[in-house]
């Protein structure tokens, strides 16, 4: 029995609006996902998540296996209680990470050197399921071979071939292992690059695989925005309606709505808190880079608009000096900011799905941000 159910409130086009239902409770959709990367978003703790109202929130399998390990997070407790966070939770299943380290992959699985100390690691499909067990999430994901892009035909056929097989595999030992939470939702993940035959295969092979839910991987790696999209169109539309739509890696204001559009349902990126690190701060009238010498006496908030804890106490020049000398407070307060934005993006769509107006939305939205 799926343990997620879709339940869509409204539509406009492609685009919906409504609440996944879970074991857990639900969550709202469209939806943006924080990414936790060790269990922490960079500079925050879960009751800031809480307050910013995200319902999401991302966990890395890859590092979490590595440090602390999957056995030790599983003896705190698991993943709520590990991280003090009381929503919902999703682990990747470590294939992106695994891939950008240029892995010894076989049709069996990867290997790799752990960016800690350098000792090999062997993950499988049926080891990504047991590991992602063991910590707990509400959601794990297949492991999958991502290409980066440009690709050759070739590349992407064997990432389309041994995606599939390795979903086959997990899709079955994750129906086996019982070292996982009852209820824990197991998607596949569709690869294919920007070549819209493969993604209409790899679409179709997985959802014959009948998963929970369904990831779009190997896209926001490279590519021309117009090049993702055009995969996307073709992706979604095979992707059953009673189930979560889940493009992977997608994090800025155009490519979110565009996505959202098409009938995409939740997303998760680093870029929003990543550009907070760096002062780039995401507002109603486009980016806003407080490293720039003009805001060192200036007064005002980030952004007049914001609703966030840091616009309402703070001005541009503090936390401009906060960014200059170093202070890791920057990063906090900085990242509350701009997941405010985004996750306020997320409240928009909805509101615009509801009432037919996601056109203007994202016709608004690229005049700011592709200008």
């Amino acid at each position: 029995m799926n343990p997620l159910v879709v339940e869509v409130v409204a539509t406009d086009g492609a685009a919906r609006s409504g609440r996944v239902l879970t074991p857990r409770g639900s969550y709202q959709i469209p939806a943006f996902m924080p990414v936790g990367t060790r269990g922490s978003v960079k500079g925050l703790d879960s009751a800031d998540l809480e307050g910013l109202g995200a319902e999401v929130v991302l966990a890395n399998t890859y590092h979490l296996m590595l440090r602390p390990g999957a056995e030790v997070v599983a003896a705190l407790g698991g993943l709520h209680r590990f991280t003090g966070w009381t929503g919902h939770t999703l682990t990747d299943s470590g294939g992106f990470q695994v891939h950008s380290l240029r892995p010894k992959v076989d049709d069996d699985g990867v290997t790799f050197a752990s960016v800690y100390d350098g000792a090999a690691t062997r993950l499988t499909p049926e080891k990504a399921v047991e590991i992602q067990g063991l910590i707990g999430a509400d959601i794990q994901m297949v492991l999958d071979v991502c290409a980066s892009l440009p690709a050759t035909p070739e590349v992407l056929r064997l990432a389309v071939d041994r995606t599939t097989a390795w979903a086959a595999r997990a899709r079955a030992h994750h129906d086996r292992i019982e070292a996982r939470p009852e209820g824990q939702a197991l998607f596949g993940i569709v690869q294919g690059g920007t070549d819209v035959v493969l993604r209409g295969e790899s679409a179709s092979r997985t959802v014959e695989l009948e998963f929970d839910g369904y990831g779009i991987g190997g896209l926001s790696v490279g590519e021309p925005r117009a090049q993702m999209l055009e995969a996307l169109a073709v992706t979604v539309p095979l992707l059953p309606v009673d189930r979560p739509r889940y493009l992977m890696g997608v994090g800025d204001p155009v490519g979110l709505l565009e996505s959202i559009a098409l009938g995409v349902d939740q997303f998760d990126c680093v870029a929003p808190t990543r550009a907070a690190r760096h002062g780039s701060m995401w507002t109603s009238t486009g980016r806003v880079n407080l490293r720039n010498a003009q805001y060192a006496r200036d007064t005002g908030p980030v952004d007049p608009a914001c609703p966030c804890p840091t616009c309402a106490r703070w001005s541009r020049g503090y936390l401009r000096h906060l960014l200059a000398v170093g202070e890791p407070t920057a990063w906090r307060l900085l990242s509350i900011h701009n997941l405010t934005f985004v996750l306020g993006l997320m409240d928009d769509a909805r509101s615009a799905i509801a009432l037919g107006k996601l056109d203007d939305l994202r016709a608004r939205t690229a005049e700011i941000w592709d200008r």
